[in-house]
């Protein structure tokens, strides 16, 4: 019996239980899973981080491919049944812990060499796609790209452009750090359990890393330029920053040949730089 016959059958036991406070949704159909192997572009000499692998579906093709590959897994009965299914591959650690709670360059160095280009892969847990993609742009400085099939509508949000009905605050950060590529859609009909919407693969390439207290400042004025999409740049900002009047928020804009009435979605990332550098010489207040 093979690894995917095997897991199969694991998930088809009347006694498997899967957890939905872990956005447990098993991917069985192998064409997938290969194609996302694929895109993550790993060979003999890559050091490979996975989330969430849950059965071990990606991680049997990682493990026969990559020279290292570390894994979290939050759920404990799973961990036990993929120390069973990988008794015999040394190149694989298995962490049984919460991803969001780890040192994640510090394990890097514990039990990946210390690479500085690690690829880091997942079909990620639905209810916390935003929060482990942040992670990892924010306290990694080895995770050189990121293979992830996420929902589909955070996998269009995460790779939009301006003028777009999902670009939003994340999607400029994205942009910020990364190259952005939509890969292609997955059916919700190849999980089990068959979760409500479709999911897609988009891969991450990050041309820089910033890790600094002013990115994450830019970052929060990012949030609050989109804290309401049906309200203009001015109102939003007004709102996140008291100590601005909105005359003042429109005369830094008319300075910069902006229109008043513009909302955050028709802005590129270039000129939100503009905008916050701007707020910046005139009150450091952000």
């Amino acid at each position: 019996m093979n690894h995917n016959q095997k897991t199969k059958k694991i998930v088809n036991e009347d006694n498997f239980f899967i957890k939905k406070k872990f956005s447990q949704n098993f991917l069985l159909d192998e064409n997938i899973i290969q194609n996302i192997v694929k895109s993550a572009e790993i060979d003999e000499l890559s050091y490979v981080i996975e989330v969430g692998p849950g059965l071990g579906a990606l991680t049997k093709h990682l493990v026969k491919i990559a020279k290292k590959v570390l894994v979290y897994e939050i759920d404990s009965d799973l961990v036990e049944v993929l120390k069973e299914l990988f008794l015999e591959k040394d190149n694989l650690n298995i962490i049984e812990k919460d991803f969001l709670k780890a040192k994640l360059d510090e394990d890097i160095d514990k039990y990946l060499d210390g690479s500085e280009k690690v690829v880091f892969i997942s079909n990620l847990p639905y209810h916390i796609t935003t929060p482990i993609v942040m992670k990892v742009l924010e306290e990694s400085k080895k995770v050189k790209s990121m293979t992830l099939m996420m929902q589909l509508e955070v996998a269009k949000r995460l790779t939009s452009k301006p003028n777009s009905k999902d670009y939003n605050a994340l999607s400029i950060i994205i942009q910020d750090q990364t190259e952005a590529k939509y890969l292609f859609k997955v059916s919700k009909s190849v999980f089990k359990p068959r979760p409500n919407v479709d999911s897609a693969v988009i891969k991450l390439d990050r041309t820089k890393v910033i890790i600094a207290d002013e990115n994450k400042r830019f970052y929060d004025f990012l949030h609050k330029a989109f804290a309401q999409r049906r309200k203009t740049l001015v109102n939003n900002l007004s709102e996140g920053y008291h100590e601005w009047t909105k005359e003042e928020i429109k005369g830094l804009l008319k300075n910069m040949n902006i229109d008043e009435n513009i909302r955050g979605e028709a802005l590129s990332l270039t000129e939100f730089k503009d905008i916050f550098n701007s707020f910046k010489k005139k009150g450091e207040i952000i």
